[in-house]
This record gives structure tokens, C-alpha cells and sequence, in this order.
């Protein structure tokens, strides 16, 4: 197989078929995964190799069934800032991030500026955490949460055509 070069890595139908499989079942064997897209596996593991250095493969992740291991309480927040500055918008990403409870979060376009997924153990945790956010003095002007009652669609992956 011929190299391609990092930068200009373009993906053909077998590198879809790659992502496919890997997003899958990340801990599929790299002899499964070559006999699944028809490759060798010295030619698989190069393709592999060169999605995780080009970016398209950024990591490995278990799905965990958090509700066994702890109680949780899953919610999503909208929040609103007062002040878009860019200064201003980096400290609340910044604040974010060091939130083990959220495990996700976006700014957005709308009414609100940021989008967060979070996980607690209940109630208390929540109230506790939102004063916390409130406390820190980001510019937070407003903030709507809503309970997630049923997860009727999971994240599993991206489609990938």
C-alpha cells in the first residue's frame, strides 16, 4: 500500500469502513477488523495508525453504564452569559471543563449561549453544583435545567457515509 501523507490524508470507502467498525466495537482485534474491511493486517494497522495521527480517531472509550455503578441523576442545562467576549467565553469553558459532573457541554447559537450534559447523584448535588457555577462570577445570567426522565436514543456514533 502506498503512503499517504498525513496532512492530505483523504478518506476512501475503506477508511469509512475503518471508523465504522472501530466506532463500533473499539476493542474489535486488528485481525477481526482487517477481515472485516479486506485488508492485511500489516495494511489495516498503517490505516489506523495514520486516522489516529491525521485526527480522525481521537480516542478509545468504554460505554459505562453509569446507573450500576452510582446513583445518578442526568440533566441537561442551558445557560445564558452575560458578556461574549471571547476573554470571557474561554474562563467559562475553562470553568467547565474542571466540572467532573459535566459530561458534556457546547456553546450554541440561540437564546442561550452554552448547552451542558451533566450527571449527579441527585438533587442536592445538582443545587450544590449550580451554586457553584453561580458563585464562580462567569457572568452567568441565566440557567434552565431539565431532568432527563428517559434516554430514548443514546449516543453510540456518528453516521459515517
Amino acid at each position: 500500500m502506498k503512503r499517504r501523507a498525513v496532512q492530505s490524508l483523504r478518506l476512501d470507502r475503506i477508511d469509512l469502513k475503518i471508523l465504522r467498525a472501530l466506532q463500533d466495537n473499539s476493542r474489535i482485534t486488528n485481525k477481526q477488523l482487517a477481515e472485516k474491511v479486506a485488508l492485511s493486517p500489516s495494511a489495516c494497522l498503517a490505516r489506523v495508525r495514520q486516522l489516529e495521527e491525521a485526527g480522525f480517531i481521537v480516542g478509545y472509550h468504554a460505554h459505562i453504564d453509569a446507573t450500576r455503578v452510582r446513583p445518578t441523576l442526568q440533566m441537561i442545562a442551558e445557560i445564558a452569559v452575560k458578556q461574549h467576549s471571547p476573554e470571557k467565553l474561554d474562563a467559562f469553558d475553562k470553568a467547565l471543563r474542571k466540572f467532573p459532573q459535566v459530561i458534556e457541554a457546547a456553546r450554541v447559537s440561540g437564546p442561550y449561549d452554552y448547552i451542558i450534559q451533566l450527571v449527579v447523584a441527585d438533587m442536592r448535588e445538582w443545587r450544590t453544583l449550580a451554586d457553584t457555577i453561580l458563585k464562580l462570577e462567569l457572568g452567568v445570567e441565566k440557567m434552565t435545567t431539565h431532568v432527563i426522565v428517559n434516554e430514548v436514543k443514546p449516543f453510540v456514533g456518528y453516521p459515517l457515509t
